[in-house]
């Protein structure tokens, strides 16, 4: 390939007309406490602080690079980061012979490092992540079971560590067999999932072949149904930080229109966030009203009444509310005996909706976007207002038919 500059020059290089300067980044959560931060964060004085933070947050390597220091540890300038996505691509073209010259070769480099550094265009998440990890570092790391086709024979290779030939790209599609643990089936496939994930890819998989809920199964009894395990890969995906980084696994589900469990799993999201609601709202009453029984049995002023809500007006009060609010009995009983025993306030873990709140993290459903296959025979009928036949996977027989509409 012939590269012309168009941004830079040969003599002054990529980065002459662009200045830099240090920035702040930090992540706090809702109630204040910093969850990261980093000082002198060396970016483009052009970039938005928007900007500054997802390079240092998310894409930043955190361990083993090089420092002036000879130690190891962070990236701490964005021109490190442009290097050894730039250094990696002109690597791999000089050694399969893409360019005319070596002068071609680093004005590729040249024009990319200034395309990178003025936000004229970028590469997708795994590249900001794995990219050039070994060609500017040496970073290694034990294989992970990924494949490369080698160029020179044609053949599939393992890999021989985790970053020499890394995992560049953004979208993987798995298929999944109606197999609960051999090779291709259920389990298997979140293995496969975490190996994309823990290097910041998404996955993608159409789960329209797994046996509904009551549907039989070979040894006989009736399967689990579908929903059961979307929820162990939706903990699975949920548990792994893609690129080792804070930010979360992406992940697809789909399922045909004409499964069994295609009502819930239409519903999975919605049913989850009324459980949601309930935490938030159910631990706020929780907290009010039997710390209000706390108060009053220790407020009243005979010591020989204040546990006995016959005699104890103030408390027979406040457990009368707490009955109205729906608040369990067993709990009302339970706060009256720690009163007797002396405690004269109760700690309710009160939730709130923040998507990475203790709530959201409790149930299922969040990890992954959830889509719908629909066929032309279904939205015609729907059209025409026809019954719609949900099939066994299995066999293909007609386990009930519902309203298309």
């Amino acid at each position: 390939m012939k590269i012309d500059r168009y941004y830079t020059t040969k003599q002054a290089g990529p980065y002459e007309a662009i200045e830099f300067e240090p920035r702040r980044s930090e992540i706090r959560n809702t109630d204040g406490s910093v969850v990261f931060e980093m000082e002198g964060v060396m970016v483009p004085k052009e970039w938005s602080q928007v900007a500054t933070d997802i390079l240092a947050q998310k894409y930043f390597r955190k361990a083993g690079v090089p420092q002036q220091d000879g130690k190891l540890g962070h990236e701490t300038d964005a021109r490190q980061v442009f290097h050894r996505l730039a250094g990696t691509w002109r690597h791999w073209g000089e050694r399969h012979g893409y360019f005319d010259s070596e002068e071609d070769a680093q004005a590729f480099y040249d024009e990319l490092c200034y395309m990178l550094a003025k936000q004229i265009g970028a590469p997708n998440s795994p590249q900001w992540f794995n990219t050039g990890l070994h060609f500017a570092y040496g970073i290694e790391g034990p294989p992970q079971g990924h494949w490369y086709v080698n160029p020179e024979t044609g053949e599939a290779e393992r890999s021989k560590n985790a970053y020499e030939r890394p995992q560049p790209h953004a979208c993987f599609i798995l298929s999944v067999r109606d197999d609960l643990v051999n090779e291709g089936g259920i389990m298997d496939l979140w293995m496969r999932e975490a190996r994309i994930f823990k290097y910041g890819s998404g996955v993608g998989s159409n789960f329209s072949d797994i046996r509904a809920d009551g549907e039989p199964l070979s040894g006989g009894g009736k399967s689990s149904g579908l929903m059961s395990f979307l929820k162990i890969g939706d903990r699975s995906a949920g548990a792994i930080k893609s690129g080792g980084t804070t930010r979360r696994a992406a992940k697809m589900v789909v399922l045909d229109i004409d499964h069994p469990d295609i009502e819930t799993f239409v519903n999975w999201k919605v049913m989850e966030e009324q459980k949601v609601a309930a935490l938030v709202a159910g631990s706020r009453l929780l907290n009010r009203h039997l710390n209000h029984i706390m108060k009053a049995a220790h407020g009243w002023p005979n010591e020989d009444e204040r546990f006995d809500a016959e005699r104890n007006e103030r408390l027979r009060e406040a457990v009368a509310l707490a009955k109205a609010a729906e608040v369990p009995i067993n709990y009302i009983q339970r706060v009256v005996q720690l009163a007797q025993n002396g405690y004269t306030a109760i700690h309710v873990p009160v939730y709130d909706n923040d998507w990475n709140g203790e709530a959201y993290m409790t149930v299922s459903g969040q990890n992954a976007n959830n889509s719908v296959r629909v066929t032309n025979e279904f939205m015609e009928a729907v059209e025409q207002g026809r019954q719609w036949a949900l099939k066994w996977r299995t066999n293909s027989d007609i386990a009930r038919t519902v309203e298309a509409r």
